[in-house]
């Protein structure tokens, strides 16, 4: 039995929170998956859907069933290996769209991760699925934002082929919330902090403010995610009596994280809530 195959819930009873998240995970066309997400997120409240105690939904059956996979993709764009998705200049027109449908795809991935926490980890605060559900919702306007400026530069998501590194790790950490707190927000969105601004510096040099003005939105609002995961990280390791850094340096060795690399954003992560030690303890991972 894979745990990612699933029936879907019954249409019969209110869905729970974590149900209709599961549901939006599953969604394939992108634009139902953001719109649906963010309409979750303006809904969100009502003691039917978060709950009053340490678990806000059921824990789903999870049973076989082949004709729903996760996460729901569309049929493009076309998944590769990240060392054999084409590199292009940001400086010509394609490699500028490119360059804006990357990041799009990152943030698509986004909203499938956050949804993903959402319905795969019963047991947790109330807090934790009002966390992740914002994150969703953000992340969802983020890949609309740039969907919609990937527009403005004459191409459509789908367009180029794309790599699938965030929701890998994502899938590898799905037996293990601690693991999926560690190495997914704090260290996969985490390198996005340090990669946003010297991505910004390139769309200058080619003039395309509104693409500056969009990353300024996603840096602050990712900021936020990642001192999400970082909060979680610590509630759970304080849960389960664990070290938070030595037992991070196991957990990035065990499922090959990749290395952040330099420049690191410094700022960016104090806010996000890194300590003094861990963004000490970056060059030696």
């Amino acid at each position: 039995m894979d745990p990612r195959d699933f029936p879907m819930p019954s249409p019969t009873r209110l869905p729970t929170l974590r149900e209709r998240a599961l549901h939006l995970l599953c969604e394939s066309d992108p634009e139902r998956k953001a719109r649906g997400t963010l309409s979750l997120r303006a809904g969100q409240g009502s003691p039917a859907e978060t709950g009053t105690g340490m678990d806000i939904g059921i824990e789903l059956d999870l049973q076989a069933d082949p004709q729903h996979a996760i996460p729901g993709r569309p049929a493009r764009p076309e998944l590769r290996h990240h060392t054999q998705v084409p590199q292009r200049s940001p400086f010509t027109p394609e490699g500028h769209a490119a360059l804006i449908h990357a990041i799009a795809h990152i943030e698509f991935n986004a909203i499938n991760l956050a949804l993903d926490a959402i319905w795969r980890f019963g047991g947790m605060p109330a807090a934790f699925y009002e966390d992740w559900l914002q994150v969703a919702a953000e992340e969802a306007k983020h890949f609309l934002l740039l969907r919609d400026h990937l527009a403005t530069l004459g191409h459509a998501y789908g367009d180029f082929p794309a790599h699938d590194g965030l929701w890998t790790m994502t899938d590898k950490t799905r037996h293990d919330i601690v693991a999926r707190m560690a190495l997914v927000p704090r260290t996969l969105e985490a390198r996005g902090l340090d990669a946003t601004p010297p991505i910004q510096a390139k769309l200058r040099r080619i003039g395309d403010a509104p693409g500056v003005a969009i990353l300024d939105i996603l840096l602050a609002d990712e900021v936020g995610h990642v001192a999400i995961g970082n909060r979680w990280y610590a509630w759970l390791c304080a849960r389960e009596g664990l070290s938070p850094l030595p037992h991070y340096r196991v957990l990035f060795r065990q499922y090959e994280a990749p290395r952040p690399k330099p420049p690191y954003n410094l700022q960016a992560r104090r806010e996000a809530g890194f300590t003094e030690d861990e963004l000490a303890a970056l060059g030696e991972l």
